[in-house]
């Protein structure tokens, strides 16, 4: 949540000074997991440090629940679901989530059955 575009250059630094000083093939392979997934999967790596989202949508802290107004039917089982309250709307109309209060748990989309709620 923290990081910056400088620590994804630190990291790929750091992993080839550990991959041309380590005395022991085990050392020297150790840092190639991470340096596959900078080569391969760089735009994930930036969209978590540029754009705080996770687009694999695994990544809790950078998700944000959404309810979708037009599949929303206000049927309040996602409010009703929903353990800190974070869902308000009035009963036959579509809800809205605050985000302050959401501690992004899915309950509310566990609970809708009409798809209206989504991870972003």
């Amino acid at each position: 949540g923290n990081a910056t575009m400088e620590d994804l250059d630190k990291m790929e630094q750091l992993c080839y000074y550990i991959k041309n000083n380590s005395l022991c093939g085990l050392g020297q392979t150790a840092p190639n997991p991470v340096l596959s997934t900078l080569r391969y999967f760089k735009d994930e790596y930036i969209a978590h440090v540029k754009d705080k989202k996770c687009p694999a949508g695994v990544c809790q802290d950078l998700l944000t629940y959404k309810i979708i107004d037009l599949k929303c039917k206000g049927c309040t089982a996602c409010a009703r679901g929903c353990p800190v309250g974070a869902i308000s709307g009035t009963v036959k109309q579509p809800h809205t989530i605050d985000t302050t209060k959401c501690i992004k748990c899915g309950a509310c989309m566990a609970k809708c059955k009409f798809g209206a709620i989504i991870k972003e």
